[in-house]
C-alpha cells in the first residue's frame, strides 16, 4: 500500500510528521540585524500550517564570496549563527523539522556574473574546480561573463569540505535537526560531479569515483564535527544540458551518485534534472515576462547585467519557450533512484497537488514544493487536505531576486484566489 502524505517518515533516524516539505527558497534574509526576524516571516507560516520538512534555502559557509544571488545568508559567525536558534525554536514549536541547507556557488557566484557586485569587490576571487570550460571562456570574450577564477588546489579543496563541516556545527548547535548540501542548481558541489566544470587530473577529477570525493569529504567533516545528524543532499542529472555540451552528468551517472552518497553514509538523497547551465531548465513554466517589464526592477537588472539587461531577458524568453511546465519533471529519474537505493528518496520539482499520490506510490519517499510557497506560504494547510495550490508556474517570483526582491508571487490572478481561499478560512488548520 502506497504511503499518504500525511504518514510520518524518517530521515537518518528523524521522525518527520508528514510528507511534505518546503523545498529550498531564497529567503533573502541576508545577516544584518533582522535576518533572523526575516526567516522567521519567511519559514513559519509554512510549520505552522503543517509542513513536516523545512529546508531553508542555500546558506553560505564562509563569510565571503561564493552567494548565487543576493541577500544570501551567510553561517560562518558563531555569534550570528547562535541567534538562529530564535528560529529554530518557532519551528520546533510547531512540531517540524527544519534542515539547513550549506552552499558555496563556486563559478555561479555573484563575483562571476553580477556586474555591479564585481565592481563593488573587484578583488574578491571566484573560486574554481578547474579551468572554466571552453563555452564559458567564449562567454568571457564576448564580455556576457567575467572569469578570473582561482583554481582550488587539493588542501584547498579539503579546506572548502571542512567550512562545510564547521557551519554543520554551528547550525546544530543552534538547533537544526539535519543538514543538506546544495548538490545541484549549479554550485560548486555540481562543479566538482560534472565532467564539464571538472577537468581536474588529481584525486577529485577524471572518473565518477573521483569526482564525487568532495561530497565524501563533506560528509567526512560534517560527521567529525556534528556528529550523526541527518544528511541530504541534492543530485543533479545534467540531461537538460544543450546538444553542444557534450560532457555532461547523465541520468546513469546521477543514479550511480546517489549509490555512492549511501554508501558513504547520507541519510536521504533529493535528485533533479537540470543544465550544466543556470538556466528554465531548473524552474520551468512561462516567460516572467511581468518580472522583466516592472519598472522597479530596472535598476536592480542594469546593476546585475549593465546595459545588455534586455539582451538577458530576450535570452531567457527564448529559453523558457524550450522549457514548458511538466507536472513532477523529477519523477521518474526519482524512480530510478529509489531502485538502486534503500535511504529515503525526496522528489520536486513540478509538484502541485494531483500527482502526490503517483508520485509517493512509487518514486518517492517525500515530496517538495518550492516557488508554490511564495504564492502561500501556508500551502500545506490544504495540500495535506488533498488540494491543489494556486500556483501558475509564471516565474514572476524568481527573476526580481537577481536586482535584489524578495521572492513572492506578483501575479494578480494568482494573488486573487490566494486571497478568496483565505478569507475562506482555507489556510485555519
Amino acid at each position: 500500500m502506497s504511503p499518504r502524505i500525511t504518514d510520518p517518515f524518517e530521515i537518518g533516524g528523524l521522525s518527520v510528521p508528514n510528507r511534505l516539505y518546503r523545498a529550498p527558497l531564497l529567503e533573502c534574509a541576508g545577516n544584518g540585524p533582522d535576518a533572523v526576524d526575516t526567516l522567521i516571516r519567511e519559514l513559519e507560516p509554512a510549520a505552522e500550517a503543517g509542513a513536516g520538512l523545512l529546508f531553508q534555502g542555500a546558506t553560505i559557509v564562509r563569510g565571503e564570496g561564493g552567494c548565487a544571488a543576493p541577500g544570501m545568508t551567510r553561517v560562518h559567525d558563531p555569534e550570528f549563527v547562535s541567534r538562529l536558534g530564535k528560529l529554530t525554536d518557532a519551528i520546533d514549536d510547531h512540531g517540524s523539522r527544519i534542515f539547513v541547507q550549506l552552499e558555496h556557488g563556486g563559478l555561479r557566484s555573484m563575483e562571476t556574473w553580477h556586474a555591479g557586485y564585481r565592481a563593488e569587490n573587484p578583488d574578491l576571487e571566484q573560486l574554481a574546480v578547474s579551468r572554466p570550460p571552453g563555452l564559458l571562456r567564449m562567454a568571457d570574450r564576448l564580455g556576457v561573463l567575467d572569469y578570473d577564477p582561482h583554481v582550488l588546489s587539493i588542501e584547498e579543496v579539503y579546506e572548502l569540505a571542512a567550512d562545510f563541516g564547521r557551519a554543520a556545527e554551528r547550525c546544530v548547535g543552534a538547533g537544526y535537526d539535519g543538514v543538506h548540501i546544495a548538490g545541484a542548481n549549479m554550485g560548486i558541489v555540481q562543479q566538482f560531479l560534472s565532467p564539464f566544470y571538472n577537468r581536474r587530473d588529481d584525486e577529485f577529477g577524471g572518473s565518477l569515483t573521483n569526482r564525487v570525493r568532495f561530497l565524501a569529504a563533506i560528509h567526512d567533516e560534517i560527521r567529525e564535527r556534528a556528529g550523526d545528524v541527518p544528511l541530504v543532499t541534492k543530485v543533479p542529472a545534467e540531461t537538460a544540458s544543450p546538444p553542444v555540451v557534450r560532457r555532461h552528468l547523465s541520468e546513469h551517472d546521477a543514479v550511480e551518485i546517489c549509490r555512492a552518497c549511501e554508501a558513504m553514509g547520507y541519510d536521504a538523497v533529493v535528485p533533479v534534472r537540470g543544465s550544466v547551465f543556470w538556466d528554465m531548465s531548473l524552474v520551468r513554466g512561462e516567460h516572467p515576462e511581468r518580472a522583466w517589464a516592472d519598472d522597479r526592477f530596472r535598476a536592480g537588472y542594469e546593476a546585475a547585467f549593465g546595459a545588455r539587461w534586455r539582451a538577458v531577458a530576450l535570452a531567457n524568453r527564448i529559453h523558457a519557450a524550450g522549457f514548458e511546465f511538466e507536472p513532477a519533471w523529477n519523477a521518474d529519474l526519482c524512480e530510478r533512484v529509489r531502485e538502486a537505493v534503500s535511504i529515503p528518496v525526496l522528489c520536486e520539482g513540478g509538484i502541485r497537488g494531483p500527482e502526490i499520490g503517483d508520485v509517493l506510490g512509487s518514486a518517492a519517499d517525500a515530496v517538495g514544493m518550492g516557488r508554490p510557497f511564495y504564492a502561500e506560504p501556508r500551502l500545506p494547510a490544504r495540500v495535506l487536505a488533498g488540494e491543489s495550490v494556486v500556483c501558475e508556474n509564471c516565474n514572476n517570483c524568481t527573476v526580481p531576486q537577481v536586482a535584489g526582491a524578495r521572492g513572492v508571487c506578483r501575479t494578480p490572478s494568482v494573488l486573487a484566489k490566494r486571497g478568496q481561499l483565505a478569507r475562506e478560512g482555507a489556510y485555519t488548520n
